[in-house]
């Protein structure tokens, strides 16, 4: 059973650093949540160190412009990982071949600049699926559309043989009060049906490396104790476990129904236990919301 806290003061004296979700746990795709960012500039204030560890599909700069725009300050993390750095960084390095067939939307074409971390990338061409040696995707190409419409191209890219580098491993987001299917949606599909997809966000380990490479570089040491925060129970708990690390399970975010958790209150302890055995996982602890 998690032990459910009522903020993060209350076990931050345990960790030197933490891994933090940003959908669900800092924002919502709208609003900032003003708790959830004094929660971390305390964290901070007490000399440890947050990196803000994210399944978007972007760049951390791509990210860092987004967190401006969103009102969330500079003062309350420290770096960013990304899942968008991770699988760039896997593209350059040609998971998925020279000549890729690009699903997404146009506010993700940065995903194909430059990264610095790969210092002699394989030159990447934007193609027709016909003509694709592998399939790049940082999200379908509708939010709102069922996932299932893309069974004719996946079809044709599994007899193909193509692989799937998938940027953001997460299956829906909730932007506001509306639920949007993402990247993992079509990754789990294409898996479904025989093809092979590769995965570099959470939970999966090529972000953890990402993660803990930028915790050296603000200053922090990667084998002190880090707790993973987050609303994903596959993603945030799934690969804190993963990789030996506690974790603080957020549960006013993607699992509030499943877990009884009403806006700004706390989980119903049953329904928590009855919810992470469902998904045969174990958090270290539990909050309604990051505070």
């Amino acid at each position: 059973m998690a032990r459910i806290i009522s903020n993060l003061a209350e076990v931050a004296h345990l960790y030197d650093a933490a891994f933090v979700d940003l959908w669900g746990c800092v924002h919502d795709g709208v609003t900032t949540f003003p708790e959830a960012v004094e929660a971390l500039r305390g964290f901070r204030a007490a000399g440890k160190k947050v990196v803000l560890l994210t399944n978007a599909p972007r760049s951390r700069r791509e990210v860092q412009k987004q967190l401006v725009r969103w009102g969330v300050p500079d003062d309350a993390w420290d770096t960013i990982a990304t899942s968008g750095d991770s699988a760039r960084a896997a593209m350059f390095r040609g998971a998925v071949g020279n000549k890729v067939w690009f699903m997404g939307g146009d506010e993700d074409l940065p995903f194909f600049e430059p990264i610095h971390i790969v210092h002699e990338p394989v030159p990447i061409q934007r193609v027709a699926l016909d003509e694709a040696e592998g399939i790049v995707c940082t999200g379908p190409f509708d939010a709102f559309a069922d996932p299932a419409e893309m069974r004719p191209q996946l079809l044709y890219a599994k007899q193909k043989g193509l692989k799937l580098l998938c940027a953001n491993p997460d299956i829906v987001v909730d932007r506001g009060g509306t639920r949007e299917w993402c990247a993992g949606a079509i990754a789990a599909l294409y898996t479904e049906m025989g093809g092979e997809s590769l995965y570099f966000g959470k939970p999966h380990p090529p972000i953890y490396d990402l993660a803990r490479a930028r915790l050296v570089e603000a200053g922090g040491d990667p084998d002190s104790p880090v707790l993973c925060i987050g609303d994903g129970v596959m993603t945030d708990v799934k690969g804190g476990l993963g990789e030996g690390l506690d974790t603080l399970f957020i549960t006013g975010g993607l699992a509030a129904a499943e877990t009884a958790t009403a806006p700004g209150g706390q989980p119903e302890g049953s329904k928590l236990e009855t919810f992470l055995n469902a998904h045969e996982m174990a958090a270290t602890y539990a909050i309604g919301f990051l505070r």
